[in-house]
């Protein structure tokens, strides 16, 4: 096991290059199986979650081949099993994303209840309804077992906007009879990505960025080459560094649209940037004043669908308002447990109050001092590392596992940045 060892106290500042996205990546690497030609994946992040999903496709019968570091191929001509390795299933929550083109390919996926962040309850229903409604059936017996004679596309109406279950959807619809709705559908830009990359296979969807998806089954796909859009979630992550570390920071390749959003939501704290062809800068000297609404309210910081605020980026902001002058709420309505790593924040000196498991009011700013803390999830581990770069003293963060499945190689980027940090063996 690993942890890290933080100094905090230290302005970042520097330059860095954006991953891939880690969320557009894990259901392009799983419609691989749709076809029996040879897919290139370009810009795949090198994280401990898409090195799983790579590994579940070769125990399916894959044919994986790494070429550089962001690169890899795949072909799925001698894919046979329809059953993922319980350990396998268990260890990654984007597990559930073989369902649908396992059945579009087989007719039948076998796997565990998936594993992944632990913020709280985390429904597959969706899933389960829109895959039936394709005409697949599902029997669950301490596993999921999909089913399907035929698949045949239907009008679809989602019971929530979920991402993955859209997914999931999308890879079964486009090997579908008939054509397909999805209606009430995400539309994130990973969601966006794997449109693309499935048209860019020769299926026939429209509609994409939008929240209703029109899809025309086509009876097969072929290979393609695709490359996987930038990491709007680790650039809010860095953009929250810079500024809580009073910091500044470069961040080349990034795609301005997806900045809209994040932008509306920093500015609430003071915090600005500059975008200049695909380069973000956020420079020193930031106001780190909270910008109240109307009438002095309190402004709130709260999550949505896109293209609302992104919910991952809701434990960044919670850190980031500890080193701002004002009150903030912040409005997490997702995931019931996602903000109770606060009790390690205000352990460090933080002045938060949790209203309830989905609301915690920020006052700021507060110096905040090391601690021993503990990843509960990618986020808030990042999070953590954030908030320990900020406080005086040395911090240890233990379970960094969860931190490595978003973030790619940290511990070298932040100490390319002058963040005094080391990973250590314990």
């Amino acid at each position: 096991m690993h942890e890290y060892q933080i100094e905090g106290g230290f302005p970042i500042k520097g330059t860095i290059t954006t991953c891939g996205n880690k969320n557009s990546a894990l259901p392009c690497i799983a419609a691989t199986l749709l076809t029996d030609e040879t897919v290139t994946l370009k810009n795949i992040p090198a994280i401990e979650d898409t090195a799983v999903m790579f590994k579940i496709l070769e125990l399916l019968g894959a044919t994986v081949e790494k070429k550089s570091t962001h690169t890899w191929t795949v072909c799925c001509a001698n894919v046979k099993s329809a059953e993922i390795p319980a350990e396998m299933s268990k260890k990654i929550r984007a597990s559930i994303l073989f369902a649908g083109p396992l059945i579009a390919r087989l007719g039948k996926a076998v796997m565990m209840p998936p594993g992944g962040d632990v913020i709280g309850r985390r429904r597959l229903d969706t899933h389960f309804l829109a895959l039936t409604e394709l005409g697949a059936r599902v029997d669950i017996d301490g596993k999921f077992i999909f089913s399907c004679n035929k698949l045949v596309g239907d009008d679809i109406f989602l019971d929530e906007t979920s991402v993955t279950a859209t997914e999931n959807a999308l890879m079964a619809a486009v090997l579908a009879e008939g054509k397909t709705v999805i209606t009430n559908a995400a539309s994130e830009p990973h969601v966006q990505d794997l449109c693309n990359m499935l048209n860019s296979m020769g299926a026939k969807i429209t509609g994409t960025g939008s929240n209703i998806l029109y899809i025309d089954g086509v009876k097969k796909l072929h290979g393609t080459e695709f490359t996987i859009g930038p990491d709007y979630m680790e650039i809010g992550s860095f953009i929250g560094l810079a500024a809580a570390t009073k910091g500044s920071i470069r961040i080349e390749k990034i795609n301005p649209a997806d900045m809209r959003p994040l932008r509306i939501a920093f500015s609430k704290l003071g915090i600005r940037w500059a975008i200049s062809g695909n380069t973000l800068e956020v420079p020193q000297g930031q106001e780190m004043k909270v910008n109240t609404d109307l009438g002095g309210q309190t402004p709130k910081i709260d999550d949505s669908p896109w293209p609302g605020f992104p919910p991952d980026l809701t434990s960044i902001m919670t850190v980031v308002a500890t080193q701002v002058e004002g009150n903030v709420l912040i409005f997490e309505k997702m995931f019931e447990s996602r903000m109770f790593f606060v009790d390690k924040l205000i352990n460090m000196g933080a002045r938060i109050t949790l209203c309830d498991p989905h609301r915690a009011l920020v006052s700021g700013p507060s110096s905040l001092h090391g601690d021993h803390l503990v990843s509960p999830d990618v986020r808030a581990g990042m999070a953590m590392v954030i908030a320990a770069l900020v406080a005086q003293g040395e911090s240890r963060i233990s379970n960094v596992y969860q931190i490595e499945r978003g973030y790619e190689n940290l511990v070298e980027r932040l100490q390319s940045l002058g963040a005094h940090i080391k990973r250590v063996e314990v």
